[in-house]
């Protein structure tokens, strides 16, 4: 099923123009899937049929996987055995009719803006590590964009001058604007931090580690945790908390809609509505009076 696999994902790469997150979610979930139905004798997709797919949701939850994670794994079943139904290699789709496991959708966690701002304080030493995460953190903020988004950033991306990155998903590229804030700090890193995280090397990453390999996902994720300590904010805060805060602050401040769907790069306009369904149920949310808070 290996060849079956490569030449779904070319097909989602070049006819469906889906993101790299997509591409890479699908692909993993498929081997996944695939090294489960080698265990079982299962050696080829005409063999594959609704029961083993449901007997591999099943082992799924029996290893403790959460409701999103097979519900994603599903919608990749589903969309690779319908894609080969109509490569006509397959005579019937074994998971047309899978059912997905009900999801809780979970309210978002978002800081308030005094919280924001002791968050962003934190990281005020002048070492080029200090430099570094204080710029990624701002321009986080900033732009509401995904941390996969904001290490895969390169120097071409970045317009210090106009003040806005070229955010790059697959295919797909928005146009998202900063304000001074992030702006002077990302002059500061550029200025001063970066060179000597370098070491007289090149890299064409915005943000990088001393190597000058673009900063791993896991490497940011401890960083906010550092600095969310250091602040004593107290809500468990990842690096999507900054994203879903940029969102809450610019829809409480009566930011566009359709505007704010652009930056944070949401296919559809009722995942960004829905922000408004729980500010509404939070009345601290009404205080906040500017579109974006940090300019």
């Amino acid at each position: 099923m290996t060849e079956e696999i490569d030449a779904f994902i070319d097909y989602l790469q070049q006819v469906k123009k889906s993101s790299v997150n997509t591409t890479m979610s699908y692909r993993r979930d498929l081997t996944q899937l695939w090294e489960y139905l080698k265990q079982q004798g299962i050696d080829e997709p005409s063999r594959v049929t609704k029961t083993s797919l449901n007997s591999y949701i099943l082992y799924l939850e029996g290893q403790g996987k959460a409701s999103t994670t097979i519900s994603r794994v599903v919608a990749s079943m589903k969309s690779f055995f319908h894609y080969e139904m109509i490569q006509g290699n397959i005579r019937k789709d074994p998971a047309e009719f899978l059912k997905t496991p009900k999801i809780e959708k979970k309210a978002p966690v978002f800081l308030t803006v005094e919280e924001v701002d002791r968050f962003l304080q934190q990281p005020s030493g002048d070492s080029p590590k200090e430099v570094r995460d204080k710029a990624m953190l701002e321009l986080l903020y900033a732009t509401g964009i995904r941390v996969s988004e904001l290490i895969g950033l390169t120097m071409e991306d970045v317009n210090l001058g106009v003040g806005f990155i070229i955010c790059r998903d697959g295919q797909r590229e928005r146009m998202i604007p900063f304000g001074k804030a992030a702006g002077e700090s990302l002059k500061h890193y550029l200025d001063t931090a970066r060179v000597r995280l370098l070491k007289g090397k090149g890299s064409p990453w915005l943000f990088t580690n001393c190597s000058g390999s673009p900063m791993s996902r896991q490497g940011f994720w401890k960083i906010v945790k550092y600095y969310g300590e250091k602040a004593g904010i107290e809500t468990d805060i990842t690096p999507h908390t900054l994203r879903h805060s940029f969102a809450a602050h610019l829809i409480s401040g009566g930011a566009d809609l359709q505007a704010v769907q652009t930056m944070l790069g949401h296919a559809d306009l009722a995942t960004t509505q829905a922000y408004i369904t729980y500010l509404q149920k939070d009345p601290l949310r009404k205080a906040y009076t500017g579109a974006h808070p940090r300019k």
